[in-house]
Parts: C-alpha cells; structure tokens; sequence
C-alpha cells in the first residue's frame, strides 16, 4: 500500500552533512519556493518554530528549521570552539547550499537570533531580508550592559552558565525541572504544555547535550570575536516587551547597527513571542519576508 505524500506544511526530516557536523533539518512548503531559514534558541530545537512552519510554507515558502549544532538530533562538538559565533554562522550559510539557496531569507529567536545577526553582518550577500525575534545584535551587547546595570542584573544566568559540571546538573536533575520551570514562569500561562516540556526534556537529558547546549553561552564569554559591520539588508526585529532576560533598550541599539530596518513592539508578550502571538508573528514574518521577492 502506498503511502500518502506529507502535509505541504508538515515538517519532514533528514540529516544534513555540513562537512564539520551533520544537522538534523526539518523542511516544509514547496521545493521549489525561495529558501526561508529558521533559527531556534535555549533550550529549543526545531519545534520551536512549530506554529509558524504552516503559515509560511502554506505563503510559498521552502521553509528550513534545523536543530542547531549542540541541540535535539544534531551534532554535539566536544570543544567549546565549535560554538563561535563565526562557526554557527557559518553552519546557516553551509545549509543554505546544501538546500541550493545560495541567497535566503533568515529569521532567529533567542541564540537563533544572534545568530541570524552574525550572519547578516558578516555574510550579508547571502541574507535577502532578516527577521529577529528578542534577540540582540552580540556586536551591541557589551557596550549595552555597561551603561545598563538593570540589564547586567537580567543576564546574571549566564555566569551560571559557565560552572561546567554544575550548570549541567542543576539544569537537568528531576526530569529537567528547573529547565520546565524556568520556562513556564517566564512565559504567559499555557504558552508550554506538559506535552512540549516533556519533549523538550526528552532533548535535554540526552547524553551530552546540555554541556553542548551551554557550551553556546561559555563560547560567547570566553571566546574573541570581531567587531561586526553594519547590517545592509531589510530587517525587522519582533519584540515582546515583558521579555524576562532582555531589556527593550537592546532591540533599540540592535536597531542602530541596521541600514534599513524598524521594531514592531509587542506590548503583553514575553520572551517566546512566536509561542504567544503565533498568529501575529506567522503574519508579520510572511508579509515581510515576501517570497515574491526571488534571490
């Protein structure tokens, strides 16, 4: 008996070779519609982006959401060099070829989002147009957080981040409890159910994948990095203001480094505004991305 074909909006997966990892990638839409690559963040995967893969394949778009090296069923490098800034980056714009897009439009949430930043500044002829979800541009941080002490309060977690062993522990002792905490409480309620934590959690717990998860943060602190040219491309930044970790003042300053770009503000979301406001997000993110608008 033959198998029917999959939902046009259903995401199907299958295991990328990058050359330095393999990526576990989901895709959706139509193969020939103009690649669009989503980002996820801590502690997501690919089912991050859940509620905005049908809008956008359903708009025309090929749509592309990997796990992120160090996360869900991707590569999981030992050393915390694998996590520069430059080596994520570079990922997105070695999948963009493995998927024949030369060009592509990106948008990042959280650690996705800074990502999707690096890549902007740094390989800007790949990026049609850029969409960032509360996440600010790494270039911007540092100077941000010296003259906002209430910033460097938010952001005190990651220096718990760096305690190897511990961290990792604490993070996932319980079934991942803390981590389900953390993300209810920052979060409006109902935004995860028990079945998305449970799943997550089934993600986190794997073997050796928080110390890779964390290993981003630890990377981001000890690590040098570049000073990054401005971005040149459209951009659109979606903020939840009630964001939890990240002050609306870094969306500002993040703005300042765009040639071309503007803020939509959402006032009573929090950090996971694509959970939040999916209809809203899907919505702003299909209008301004324009698939029209061919590499």
């Amino acid at each position: 008996m033959s198998q029917s074909p999959p939902a046009p909006d259903e995401l199907m997966f299958r295991r990328v070779d990058l050359g330095e990892v393999t990526l576990n990638v989901g895709e959706a839409g139509p193969g020939d519609g103009p690649v669009v690559i989503l980002l996820h963040g801590f502690p997501e995967s690919a089912a991050g982006w859940h509620r905005q893969v049908g809008p956008l394949a359903r708009a025309g778009f090929r749509v592309v959401v990997p796990d992120q090296r160090g996360y869900g069923l991707s590569d999981k490098p030992e050393r915390i060099e694998a996590y520069h800034l430059d080596r994520l980056a570079a990922d997105v714009v070695a999948l963009g070829r493995a998927c024949g897009a030369e060009r592509f439009f990106l948008a990042g949430h959280d650690w996705g989002g800074l990502v999707a930043w690096w890549v902007a500044s740094f390989h800007s002829e790949q990026v049609i147009r850029l969409a960032i979800l509360n996440a600010p541009h790494p270039g911007i941080v540092a100077g941000y957080i010296r003259h906002h002490p209430g910033q460097w309060l938010r952001s005190l977690y990651v220096g718990f981040f760096q305690l190897r062993g511990f961290a990792e522990r604490w993070l996932t002792a319980d079934d991942a409890k803390a981590l389900r905490r953390a993300l209810v409480s920052t979060s409006r309620e109902g935004t995860f159910s028990k079945a998305d934590l449970d799943a997550y959690a089934r993600e986190w717990t794997r073997p050796r994948a928080m110390t890779a998860m964390l290993s981003w943060y630890r990377a981001l602190l000890r690590l040098p990095r570049r000073d990054p040219p401005r971005v040149t491309m459209p951009t659109l930044i979606l903020w939840g203001k009630r964001d939890h970790a990240l002050q609306p003042g870094l969306a500002e300053a993040s703005l300042r480094l765009c040639d071309s770009g503007r803020i939509r503000w959402f006032p009573d979301a929090t950090h996971w505004i694509q959970h939040e406001e999916p209809v809203a997000v899907s919505s702003a993110l299909e209008s301004f991305l324009q698939p029209s608008e061919q590499p």
